[in-house]
């Protein structure tokens, strides 16, 4: 994926028209590895999932739980896999191909495939015994049943069944099972083949922008598995460490960084938790705010570029990138800063010791991460230059990570870990992948079913004035960014507050930062904010005391957002002044 797009941008210097069909293969191959990296994420247990229900079950009923659950998942994916199958037989009979003659239906064969070992790893996850994977997969009979019976269509069937969807997610089933459940369960309800859900997954797979999720991604691992964390650790200690509070600035900045490439605060927490913390620690900081400030600092940079999330949600609300993404500029800033701010306050409440500036060592600091510091330039300028698009751009991050950690310092080698750093990007992407394609079918249905105009026909009712709409709007966001992952919410949410945002006259992109900011704060949201649990898990901490030490974070991070809402220069200013109006 990454070789093609690098060809095309040198092949295009010589041959204007690039490499004939390579953008299409880099789309199905995108499609590709979302669906392995899916079956590799089921095979780990580590597709996205809400996981508060299940810890607050108790040993002896988790045994039962996971069985049910894991029943009504398979039950799921067979009903994906039998919709996948429809989509590939009627392209194979229309006879489409791709470049080099290779068949449309071939490329598609991954989505049946890919449904099909995801059921079969969730079965296997199901129950340690042979015994309970039976009961697992007794729960196929339900989908077999309503086809084989079509006038239960009729009926008032699937209300239990969407209840049991619902419930399924919430003592632990992957996400994407219940909005692919649910949009199944719908499309049946109203006569429509259940295939529309794999046809939207396909049709997701030929947008150009679809590619720099994963590419994006797999650059943002590779660097945050090899010596890039410690080279800019050092380089922020040295530059800023002599500040009362310095220290806690660098884990803000760096934690910032890794989140914008990898996508995901859960990841940076994990990834950079063990190192920030015993750092922390050692400055005198208190477990407790190392922890506050840990977890809040997860969910910064999801604002910068090449950020997953920003992308995911131009492709969904249709905005164009480059402006969301210098929308967001200013906000993400101020964001670092307020937390920032208040760390340094925090620091000098308590005495913290300063390190006095040594511009040697800052000096050495500097030449050791000079190749991470030229990142931003090497993305932005490639794109903002007019030398290659946002697809080729991600591929030459990739190419810059690459040759910069196995090549130049060579932190990692490809014997040892260029498949299990692929392997850990695949599971990330295909976890956020397979949950983008089923909302899609279900974003079809609603639209369909006219639900967007009747939520604007209804607020419209209760609410007139645009800032009475922002504030419910953010209420809303809050409770949805704390019991939905961030990525599941842009593709389930966004299409129906796009709408609202419209008739009260709300910027796009002022709406579009609004939504994001809103999730990073949920993030941090009690009491089943992703980051809390993530931070409980890698701190040790008994989740009271993470929601404790995350409070006056998520209290500062509060003023943030409503600073981004009510205050729309914030996100209009440098677009008008870079890219005009």
């Amino acid at each position: 994926m990454a070789l093609l797009p690098l060809a095309e941008s040198i092949v295009r210097t010589v041959y204007p028209s690039g490499i004939s069909g390579s953008m299409i293969w880099v789309q199905h191959l995108a499609l590709w590895v979302g669906f392995l990296g899916a079956a590799i994420a089921a095979r780990r247990g580590e597709l996205l999932s809400l996981t508060a229900g299940a810890q607050l079950a108790g040993a002896r009923s988790r045994h039962w739980i996971d069985i049910v659950v894991g029943g009504i998942s398979v039950a799921v994916c067979l009903v994906l896999v039998y919709g996948s199958l429809q989509l590939v037989s009627v392209e194979r009979e229309g006879g489409r191909a791709l470049a080099l003659g290779i068949p449309v239906w071939l490329a598609q064969s991954i989505m049946p495939i890919g449904f099909g070992l995801i059921g079969l790893r969730i079965l296997r996850r199901a129950s340690p015994t042979w015994k309970g994977r039976l009961i697992a997969a007794g729960f196929a009979i339900v989908p077999i049943a309503l086809w084989r019976f079509e006038a239960l269509q009729e009926t008032g069937v699937y209300l239990p069944i969407l209840i049991a969807l619902v419930a399924a997610t919430a003592l632990g089933a992957p996400i994407f099972i219940s909005i692919g459940g649910v949009a199944a369960v719908l499309l049946w309800h109203d006569f429509f083949p259940v295939s529309a859900i794999p046809t939207e997954t396909y049709n997701l797979a030929i947008k150009p922008i679809l590619p720099t999720i994963p590419l994006f991604t797999l650059a943002g691992f590779i660097l945050a598995e090899g010596g890039t964390p410690r080279r800019l650790v050092a380089l922020f200690t040295a530059l800023v460490g002599w500040l009362p509070g310095g220290v806690a600035v660098v884990a803000i900045v760096v934690c910032a960084f890794f989140t914008s490439f990898t996508g995901g605060s859960g990841v940076t927490i994990l990834a950079m938790g063990g190192l920030m913390f015993p750092m922390l620690l050692d400055r005198k900081y208190t477990p407790k705010f190392a922890t506050g400030l840990l977890t809040s600092a997860g969910s910064l940079g999801l604002l910068f570029p090449p950020s997953l999330a920003v992308i995911l949600y131009g492709l969904v609300a249709e905005v164009e990138l480059r402006r969301l993404f210098v929308a967001g500029f200013i906000p993400a800033i101020l964001e670092i800063g307020i937390v920032a701010v208040f760390a340094l306050w925090a620091a000098r409440k308590v005495g913290i010791e300063r390190v006095s500036f040594d511009v040697r060592r800052a000096a050495k600091a500097l030449w050791n991460a000079k190749w991470e510091v030229v990142i931003p330039v090497v993305v932005l300028g490639s794109i903002l230059g007019g030398f290659a698009t946002l697809v080729e751009a991600a591929a030459i991050t990739v190419l810059y990570a690459f040759v910069l950690e196995f090549v130049i310092h060579r932190d990692l080698t490809i014997r040892k870990d260029l498949l299990r750093v692929g392997g850990d990007a695949a599971t990330l992407i295909g976890g956020v992948l397979i949950i983008l394609g089923v909302a899609l079918g279900l974003t079809n249905y609603l639209i369909f079913a006219e639900i967007p105009q009747a939520a604007v026909d209804w607020v419209q009712t209760i609410v007139s004035s645009p800032l009475v709409f922002l504030l419910l709007l953010n209420v809303f966001l809050l409770v949805v960014g704390c019991l939905m992952d961030i990525y599941s919410a842009i593709v389930v949410v966004v299409p129906l507050i796009t709408p609202l945002g419209i008739v009260f006259g709300i910027d796009p992109f002022h709406l579009g930062i609004i939504f994001l900011t809103n999730m990073e704060l949920g993030y941090l949201t009690p009491p089943v904010g992703m980051n809390l649990f993530l931070a409980s898990y890698r701190f040790k901490q008994p989740l009271p005391d993470v929601y404790r030490a995350a409070l006056p974070f998520l209290a500062i991070r509060a003023v943030a957002v409503l600073l981004v809402t009510y205050v729309p220069w914030l996100t209009q200013f440098l677009p008008a002044l870079l890219l005009g109006n």
